[in-house]
């Protein structure tokens, strides 16, 4: 594709030609409850191919396809983020440009599909080495899409066997009240124990009893039978 080509304009433009009715329905059943976002209906598959084509949509162009109404333009944003940053040619200097793009319009990553496209390798791989204070600034967020990030950027630390912030951003979302915070954070604590798994039971011994109840069931659903069921009695 010609680097000319390589606009926001153009992938809308090619988005829509994979526009269906059928495709659409299904999306509103599984989004049923979401009023505030306009879909188009087009496959995620679709999205994730087109994003592959656009892997080199400068930054500037990333932000006006945030700026899009279009839900699937905005989820196609967040997969160009990602791959970019998942790129071992992208500089670190373009990864910086990402991750202060990702942040500054988080108004924008508004629906928990969104985060989770782009936060473990646009955020988290960005804080490697790096400090992570950002994080937790994050988690004590009014937003839930911003707590959601900082609880799920952790995942690119647990895949480096580095699981300490997974529960240090845990215990400031321990009450969160919002069931899509509270999944990705039961989620990373079960993908912490698979890391190290003292430290999660450590962590559940505190806090097991007044952790909500789906975030407990994330959390424990990879331990043994016994061990899962006396957390969940607590």
């Amino acid at each position: 594709m010609a680097e000319t080509t390589l606009t926001a304009q153009e992938f809308t433009r090619q988005l829509q030609t994979f526009q269906s009715d059928d495709e659409l329905r299904k999306i509103q059943r599984y989004f049923k409850d979401d009023d505030r976002d306009h879909f188009i209906g087009v496959r995620m598959l679709h999205v994730f191919t087109l994003a592959k084509t656009f892997i080199d949509l400068p930054p500037a162009e990333i932000e006006t396809l945030l700026d899009s109404p279009i839900h699937e333009a905005r989820a196609g944003a967040l997969s160009i983020m990602s791959k970019q940053a998942a790129r071992k040619s992208t500089p670190d200097s373009r990864r910086g440009e990402l991750f202060e793009l990702y942040l500054r319009r988080h108004d924008r990553i508004d629906n928990w599909d969104l985060v989770d496209l782009a936060a473990p390798n646009v955020i988290g791989d960005y804080l490697l080495g790096r400090p992570r204070e950002v994080l937790y600034d994050l988690a004590r967020s009014a937003n839930p899409w911003e707590r959601r990030t900082a609880i799920y950027s952790t995942l690119a630390f647990v895949r480096k066997g580095d699981v300490t912030d997974t529960f240090g951003i845990a215990r400031i979302l321990l009450n969160d009240p919002h069931d899509l915070v509270q999944k990705p954070t039961g989620g990373m604590l079960r993908e912490a124990g698979k890391k190290d798994e003292p430290a999660l039971l450590a962590f559940l011994d505190i806090h097991a009893a007044a952790m909500p109840r789906t975030m407990l069931r994330y959390a424990v659903e990879r331990l043994e039978p016994p061990v899962r069921a006396a957390y969940v009695r607590r």
